[in-house]
């Protein structure tokens, strides 16, 4: 089953985004490096990241499916543009697509 389960948000620094939302909604985060920090404790989470090198242009919806080949295969299929190839990342392994209106999302299958 597919789900939007993550939201990332590029920012300038995380120590100053950790503490607006930390403020804002009591959210607690935990940092992947220098320049990562996320939420580990909800439904849907949250990300920051800080590296403008892996950074996209604007806020970064991601689906959680079970079978990352598989959905890749029908992204194609659908007419969409894998825009960053399958990558790993604490906790599980992700690609960057671009659907045919234009909006970058992200298709996650997590370990675990």
């Amino acid at each position: 089953m597919a789900r939007l389960n993550y939201l990332e948000l590029p920012v300038r620094d995380t120590a100053t985004a950790k503490a607006f939302y930390s403020a804002a909604f009591g959210w607690q985060f935990s940092d992947f490096g220098p320049s990562y920090a996320a939420t580990t404790t909800g439904d849907t989470e949250i990300g920051f990241q800080a590296d403008p090198a892996e950074a996209t242009a604007a806020a970064l919806a991601v689906i959680a499916v079970d079978d990352l080949e598989a959905t890749e295969a029908a992204i194609r299929a659908a007419g969409g543009e894998i825009t960053r190839a399958a990558f790993d990342f604490p906790g599980g392994r992700r690609f960057h697509f671009r659907d045919r209106s234009g909006h970058e999302l992200a298709v996650a299958r997590y370990d675990g």
